[in-house]
């Protein structure tokens, strides 16, 4: 089925980059229905499963799943994205902890103390997360098949794929914790550090090691907070 050909045009829809879609709780749990919806059929059926299947298996109508996020293009990069951030929050799939202590530290040795943490706790649920790694692989197979997932991927930004992360960095920047002028290159530099080597040697089926990966999280933290760290008052 050619979903762009029976794509409804609701108004408020929003792309990879529009206008956010409806708000409030009851939105916000259809929202995450579709999400988990789409994520349990992306694995099962690849890219080119139709909105009808996943606003059926979510249990909305179709025009709920576009008024939420306008184009399949932009709901795979929102399940992408949500996987990826997924070890952030309370209660993921490794147990790990969310950002709060890291946007309330209090000083330099609370703030390296709570990266340091928050970098183990992505290590551990990368290694242990066979529906992530299943995920990054049907983004590299689909982009051949779909090139506007593509151009829907590119357009989101790092900030975007990575929105947890974003607004954490965010927040400390605007508390002054950080100085960051580029938070774009700064998501991507705390993942190339913290996460990316945990993500690159799992994907072809290489254990990183307990001991290797701790010294990469404990290393990269103090590189981050290194490079971002205030300059001190003259």
């Amino acid at each position: 089925m050619d979903d762009k050909a029976a794509k409804p045009a609701p108004t408020g829809a929003t792309g990879a980059t529009g206008p956010a879609g409806p708000t409030g709780p009851r939105a916000a749990r259809k929202r995450q229905a579709v999400v988990r919806a789409a994520r349990d059929l992306f694995l099962r059926e690849g890219f080119g499963v139709g909105m009808d299947a996943i606003a059926a298996e979510a249990g909305v109508s179709k025009v709920t799943v576009y008024n939420h996020f306008g184009s399949k293009e932009a709901l795979f990069t929102a399940v992408v994205a949500g996987a990826l951030d997924e070890p952030l929050a309370d209660g993921g799939p490794a147990g790990g902890p969310d950002l709060a202590r890291l946007v309330t530290a209090e000083g330099p040795d609370e703030l390296k103390a709570a990266l340091t943490e928050a970098g183990r706790a992505w290590g551990r649920a990368v290694r242990a997360d066979a529906e992530g790694r299943a995920l990054r692989t049907l983004v590299a197979t689909e982009l051949h098949r779909f090139p506007e997932l593509g151009r829907a991927w590119h357009a989101h930004g790092p900030a975007g794929h990575h929105p947890a992360v974003a607004d954490a960095l965010r927040t400390l920047a605007d508390r002054g914790t950080l100085d960051i002028p580029d938070l774009e290159v700064a998501v991507l530099q705390l993942y190339s550090l913290l996460v990316f080597p945990q993500m690159v040697f799992e994907q072809y089926g290489t254990e990183l090691g307990e001991e290797l990966s701790e010294r990469l999280v404990v290393d990269g933290a103090e590189m981050f907070l290194r490079r971002y760290s205030p300059a001190p008052a003259p």
